[in-house]
């Protein structure tokens, strides 16, 4: 079950509380803006977005890449918003947590020591009365269609996945470009996610919203997962944030407007999916890192 806003900014097919929950299901959302280089904004519109995911009945919140700080094109700046993750910017997502009782899934600058100016692309994500439970470094960096990421970003390093919990269903974490290696959404399945939340910048261009549409769905399809992909809003990011279900199918989406978008996650949805669809029982090989 999944809601869309209006042009109001009402869900439609639901009451302004929210839609209603399945028995059983966990409220996911994902949230949908344009971050610029002033990270107070960005709080701000963080902070509209969260309380509108939690009216809507959300319990978790995906927000996009990038959501501390960003610009079109990487410079200085990133070097000197950079925050370790004890800092101001995640210590106000923790704060926002606690104040709606939902967790907090965001990208974000993170300082980065020994790299001169060069930063990590980290995603981090806060639960009610807990702080930061996990954390992840975009570990394939976007130097393709035209860019260089890593003139300005550290990869992360391959570790086991962090995962968490909320609403009884296990969420882990990857990053944009990240969706064009499958492997990386399956380590994170075979950790034992049922939930991928994939904050984003992808950036628009020819054929790039229909890559972003077939690749997220791949990764929930094949891995019989959710996916919760959060973009920037136009006219830098491609939008079309999105969640997918264990079968592909596309529950919500946000289009190009700043909104959130919510749907219903369950387990009991999971094991109905691969009843039908024991692929992840019958593959025969593994992910090995290089």
């Amino acid at each position: 079950m999944s809601t869309h806003a209006d042009a109001a900014g009402t869900p439609t097919g639901s009451t302004a509380e929210g839609p209603p929950a399945a028995a059983g299901a966990f409220g996911v959302a994902v949230a949908q803006f344009a971050p610029g280089a002033d990270t107070a904004a960005n709080l701000a519109a963080i902070t509209r977005l969260a309380e509108l995911a939690g009216s809507r009945g959300a319990g978790l919140v995906v927000l996009p890449e990038y959501s501390s700080h960003f610009t079109p094109q990487p410079d200085a700046s990133w070097h000197a918003a950079a925050e370790p993750l004890d800092g101001p910017f995640v210590r106000a997502l923790a704060s926002l947590a606690d104040r709606l009782g939902i967790h907090v899934v965001a990208g974000m600058i993170e300082r980065v020591d020994g790299e001169g100016e060069r930063v990590s692309n980290t995603v981090v994500a806060v639960a009610p009365g807990a702080g930061v439970v996990a954390a992840y470094r975009k570990l394939h960096l976007y130097d393709a269609f035209g860019q260089r990421e890593s003139d300005w970003v550290v990869p992360g390093e391959v570790a086991e996945p962090e995962l968490f919990e909320a609403g009884g269903l296990r969420f882990g974490l990857q990053t944009c470009y990240d969706a064009r290696f499958p492997e990386v959404t399956r380590r994170i399945v075979d950790a034992g996610a049922d939930v991928v939340c994939m904050p984003a910048e992808w950036v628009r261009g020819p054929l790039k919203e229909a890559h972003w549409r077939v690749l997220t769905t791949a990764r929930a399809l094949e891995n019989t997962v959710y996916v919760a992909a959060a973009d920037h809003a136009p006219p830098v990011g491609a939008g079309n944030s999105m969640i997918v279900d264990p079968m592909g199918v596309e529950l919500a989406t946000v289009g190009e407007t700043t909104d959130v978008a919510v749907a219903w996650a369950s387990a009991e949805r999971i094991a109905s999916v691969r009843r039908i669809n024991p692929a992840l029982a019958l593959r025969r090989f593994g992910v090995t890192p290089r």
